[in-house]
């Protein structure tokens, strides 16, 4: 989604956009599909490649590389050769990668163009899986990754340093790259609010939505579930709770408690939120910004969220959104949702207004634009 709102806004400020995307195995996109996406940019053209996660490749990458499992998984051969040919035929002004292990294809991009290459950084990729190793209880789970993390790290701080700009999502991840001597220029996820769906017959009951082969969104249902569901149901036995995704983990769909309904991956995320009104982010590590709780924010809906969750939006807490860190805390903002609608219905306006004023898709544009022509 963040990609998406990239790739549009430039396009819609006027810049030609020439899109090559991987399409790996673990999220393949069917070319019938393909055939209808990106058809009024200049070029849009995908390469299979195959970036499973297997225990062999775990290890080799362990004993016998020094560069994190993801880099090794995102090279391919085909891939680079399309590269060159897409930078050929396109003679790019800039070179936009979505991912900083991409930046395993900054030499032959260098040998082939004077593009500007640029970095937009999702999050910073060392604090999620430093995080994650300090949320595991599994000791050998808890050493893997935090020798990923580490490098992780060293590849971040080494690669960070080759591109020409520089575009964390949030000033929080602006300002652990600050000391790099390389342009920034801090670009957040833009909402494009005439894309905003109205909601339908709204019920204050929670949801969540989130890819469920992503380990940040699985540990932190899995410690709602665990931890804060029991107090919350024999606190407010009427409150329900619906959560969905891509890839959901088996266990999700077993012995789940009364109240809860886990609904997997559903055809449309707009019609599964359109008639809930309470957004929760119950995420205890990762980094960048939740795309999901902007555009939460943009459709009227209730937040409740830990602080990792809403870390890179600056909104207030009390004011736009409610912030809990603890299944104690979780419990008090969902009594007082309930409790107290009219009032949360306010809040969840204020938070409208906010992502309309500081996160509109074509101020940031017009922004990251004005940074680059003063590059090229």
């Amino acid at each position: 989604m963040a990609m998406n709102a990239m790739i549009y806004g430039y396009h819609n400020i006027g810049w030609e956009v020439f899109l090559l995307s991987m399409n790996t195995v673990r999220h393949h996109i069917s070319e019938d599909v393909l055939e209808t996406i990106y058809q009024d940019i200049h070029s849009f053209k995908t390469v299979d490649v195959d970036n499973r996660v297997t225990s062999i490749q775990l290890i080799q990458n362990y004993v016998l590389s020094k560069e994190p499992n993801h880099a090794d998984r995102f090279y391919d051969v085909v891939y680079e050769q399309a590269l060159v040919s897409a930078i050929q035929e396109f003679a790019p002004d800039v070179i936009q990668m979505e991912s900083v292990f991409l930046a395993t294809y900054l030499d032959v991009i260098k040998q082939n163009t004077k593009a500007l290459n640029v970095l937009r950084m999702h999050n910073v990729e060392s604090q999620v899986w430093d995080r994650l190793a300090e949320q595991t209880k599994n000791p050998i789970k808890k050493f893997y990754l935090r020798d990923l993390a580490a490098r992780v790290e060293k590849f971040e701080q080494r690669v960070w340093q080759l591109y020409d700009l520089l575009l964390p999502i949030t000033e929080v991840d602006a300002k652990m790259v600050n000391d790099i001597n390389v342009p920034l220029h801090t670009t957040p996820f833009g909402i494009d609010l005439n894309n905003i769906k109205p909601n339908v017959g709204e019920q204050w009951v929670g949801y969540h939505l989130g890819a469920m082969d992503w380990l940040p969104n699985q540990e932190g249902i899995r410690w709602f579930l665990q931890d804060v569901w029991p107090l919350v149901h024999r606190e407010v036995p009427e409150f329900k709770f619906h959560f969905a995704g891509r890839n959901m983990p088996v266990e999700f769909y077993q012995n789940n408690p009364e109240g809860v309904v886990c609904e997997g991956m559903v055809p449309s995320a707009d019609e599964f939120i359109a008639d809930k009104k309470i957004l929760i982010v119950p995420i205890m590590s990762g980094g960048g910004i939740r795309v999901k709780i902007l555009e939460a924010m943009a459709a009227g809906k209730v937040v409740i969220s830990t602080a990792v969750g809403m870390q890179g939006i600056d909104a207030i807490p009390q004011k736009h959104y409610l912030l809990a860190d603890t299944p104690e805390e979780m419990l008090q903002e969902v009594k007082w949702c309930m409790e107290n609608k009219d009032a949360a219905e306010l809040m969840a306006k204020q938070a409208q207004a906010y992502v309309k004023q500081h996160f509109s898709v074509e101020t940031i544009a017009h922004g990251l634009d004005k940074k680059l022509q003063h590059l090229l």
